[in-house]
């Protein structure tokens, strides 16, 4: 890679990380410019998935109030989670670059669709569970869901805190504050797991990572400053206006 994808690179990992903490999808941006620079699309969604861990750290570790008194639910659900996130990456490592490739406008597609049902996600859950109280479902039910998210997680993962969610409203019944720790964790260990096992991939474009790594924390420490005074929801708008053009630009080419 030359200086300046270098810096395109560092800039979109930068501008990812601003929008993971205001609104959300920033793969949409940061996937497309590892490509855009000339690297696999496998290789690419590799490199994304292990630069994205530190702000998957970060975001866990800021929600970790939220997730007392769910141990057990911890316990069942993130050995699925890192089991799943395994399964998604075998299952990328088994798909050819061709066909990665032409599964990748539909897979970012599919990602600004989940950005784009996000708020009404939200409100749903809201509404649904306004109060502390006993699921009369059978939480144990989450596992299979939860275990089909991861994989889409370790496959490709751009909108997976939705779809996780989506599943644990279904399942649980609890407050949003907590529903939302515990979909952090479990997109948190989705995304480790996967990370550690693309370590031994040899396809990390590593001099990527670090450049998006640090731009991402920078993004997200700005992002962390900007809320407030940018609407999240103009913004989310706009990624997945982004995320549909992009998408249109795979399929031409």
């Amino acid at each position: 890679m030359h200086w300046w994808e270098f810096l395109l690179v560092g800039v979109a990992a930068v501008a990812g990380g601003a929008v993971n903490a205001l609104a959300g999808g920033g793969t949409l941006i940061t996937f497309p410019m590892l490509t855009a620079v000339g690297i696999p699309s496998v290789a690419a969604n590799i490199t994304n998935t292990v630069a994205l861990c530190p702000g998957y750290l970060g975001a866990t570790f800021a929600q970790m109030r939220d997730l007392q008194g769910q141990n057990r639910r911890l316990w069942m659900l993130l050995p699925v989670s890192v089991l799943g996130g395994i399964a998604g990456g075998i299952l990328l490592l088994h798909t050819g670059e061709h066909t990665f490739r032409s599964l990748v406008p539909f897979l970012i597609l599919l990602a600004a669709g989940l950005l784009a049902i996000q708020d009404p996600v939200r409100r749903w859950l809201f509404h649904r569970s306004g109060h502390t109280g006993t699921s009369p479902i059978n939480e144990s039910w989450a596992i299979i869901p939860v275990f089909t998210a991861a994989i889409y997680g370790g496959y490709f993962g751009a909108g997976l805190s939705v779809i996780v969610l989506a599943v644990l409203g279904l399942v649980l019944e609890d407050t949003m504050t907590r529903l939302n720790g515990l979909k952090q964790a479990i997109a948190f260990s989705t995304n480790i797991a996967t990370a550690v096992f693309f370590l031994f991939s040899g396809q990390i474009v590593w001099s990527a990572v670090w450049v998006m790594a640090v731009g991402s924390m920078v993004g997200g420490a700005l992002g962390g400053k900007m809320a407030g005074r940018i609407s999240a929801v103009a913004l989310r708008r706009i990624v997945i206006v982004i995320g549909v053009i992009v998408s249109g630009i795979y399929l031409l080419h």
